[in-house]
């Protein structure tokens, strides 16, 4: 379960803790300062729940306006639409919880550690078209690595190292 914190701008009330919208609703609804009035304004802190879950609060910038759709979507979206979610945000997109779908972003995920792994591996897959077997100690994977440094990012999310590329 993933909790969140309402900390209102009014610094004469106090907040509250919350997991679900409806949970956020009611809290909000009581919330009164020193002077009696209704505090209508809170940041929204992510306190606890999965890594991803809080990489994804700070890729998308949660607040009140989009804080349902955010509950939602962490019930809602797989990890891998929340890696791509993440990584498309951290490269210049923008993303609406309410609005936007999470496939909707052209990213391409290779789960390996190295940019030497990733060359290994296109050429494995014979992305060189087919390299015979006496010309093979020749191909220098380091320098095709750092060539493909240019279109893709050797990153973190939620602890776990990845390489891609957003189009």
């Amino acid at each position: 379960m993933t909790t969140f914190y309402a900390q209102p701008y009014d610094i004469s009330a106090s907040g509250f803790y919350f997991e679900t919208m409806a949970d956020y609703t009611e809290k909000s609804g009581k919330i009164r300062n020193d002077y009696g009035q209704p505090v209508e304004e809170f940041e929204i802190q992510f306190i606890d729940g999965e890594l991803i879950d809080v990489e994804l609060c700070n890729a998308i910038g949660i607040n009140q306006a989009n804080i349902g759709d955010v509950i939602d979507g962490i019930d809602k979206w797989s990890d891998d639409d929340k890696r791509q979610i993440i990584l498309a945000v951290g490269d210049g997109y923008s993303f609406d919880p309410k609005t936007d779908d999470p496939a909707g972003f052209d990213v391409t995920i290779y789960e390996l550690d190295s940019m030497r792994k990733l060359a290994e591996q296109f050429i494995d897959e014979g992305l060189f078209d087919d390299i015979p077997e006496n010309l093979a100690p020749y191909i220098d994977c380091d320098a095709i690595a750092r060539d493909l440094g240019f279109d893709y990012t050797l990153t973190t999310v939620a602890g776990q190292r990845l390489i891609y590329r957003t189009c």
